[in-house]
């Protein structure tokens, strides 16, 4: 039994062969898997809802949830009719969380400011659709000023919510992931996880209480270790509950149902069981 919390089913790269990407994940344990709607921007929100209602009720796919929300850089994209379109989709029964969003500073593409502003403001929709929130941030080289600007902003405008969320695709410091922990947040780890020069991101993993920990794969993006440099997809997401496994010294089955059950319990999901 494994959940991928993480994975842009919607991506164009899926576009020939996405059923047959979810049968594989089906036939590989994967019993779950949080499609991410951000889409290339506030217009295409919904297209991660869509591959959920069109692969509802079939048996030989994973169960399937979706996610929406604008991306730090789509921030100069999201003006009301956006942030409606947002909270519509929020309301939403198949969409379960708000994101990913947050704030990058590696990339040029929208100010800060307005990245911060436009974060706050999906946060507040969140918080009246009750949905937990799926945090993107990525800070520049050699500096901490991202990590610290969301912090701020989540104490300020979201521990008090208590509805928690996800960081996603962690692979910053202990000290982070205890400051996310203390307000609701689980700690998702991606392929990076497997990759032998970040022996520095599997020791703060090792760190981490069972409870508070995700696998997921990012999909397309960040295949682990063997199948690095290929399309990634949720079936692969196995790789890095392997690694997380022995990590904290035990099965990748017993990861597995360590991770699901706390995926159910942040969404107030029933437990969902695979093959």
């Amino acid at each position: 039994m494994l959940i991928d919390s993480h994975a842009h089913l919607d991506s164009q790269r899926y576009s020939d062969d996405l059923e047959q990407v979810l049968h594989r994940a089906k036939q590989a344990g994967i019993s779950g898997i949080l499609a991410i709607g951000i889409g290339e921007g506030p217009a295409e929100m919904h297209q991660a809802r869509d591959v959920v209602r069109r692969f509802r009720g079939k048996t030989d796919t994973p169960t399937l949830w979706a996610s929406a929300g604008i991306y730090p850089h789509a921030a100069h994209l999201a003006d009301e009719k956006a942030l409606d379109a947002l909270d519509a989709l929020l309301a939403e029964p198949e969409v379960i969380a708000c994101g990913e969003i947050g704030l990058d500073y590696y990339h040029e593409g929208a100010p800060h400011d307005l990245q911060a502003r436009i974060f706050v403001r999906q946060m507040q929709i969140a918080a009246h659709r009750r949905r937990p929130i799926l945090i993107h941030c990525r800070p520049a080289e050699n500096d901490d000023a991202c990590w610290r600007d969301l912090i701020d902003l989540l104490r300020k405008h979201w521990a008090a919510t208590h509805l928690g969320g996800i960081l996603h695709c962690f692979s910053s410091s202990l000290d982070h992931a205890r400051q996310a922990m203390e307000m609701g947040f689980l700690i998702s780890f991606a392929g990076q996880l497997t990759y032998p020069r970040l022996q520095m991101l599997r020791e703060v993993a090792a760190q981490l209480p069972p409870e508070t920990l995700l696998v997921e794969t990012d999909a397309p993006y960040l295949a682990p270790v063997p199948l690095r440099g290929q399309r990634n997809e949720p079936a692969y997401v196995v790789h890095t509950a392997s690694a997380l496994a022995v990590i904290h010294g035990c099965s990748r089955d017993e990861i597995g149902q360590i991770t699901a059950n706390n995926f159910s319990r942040l969404f107030g999901l029933p437990l969902v069981v695979g093959n």
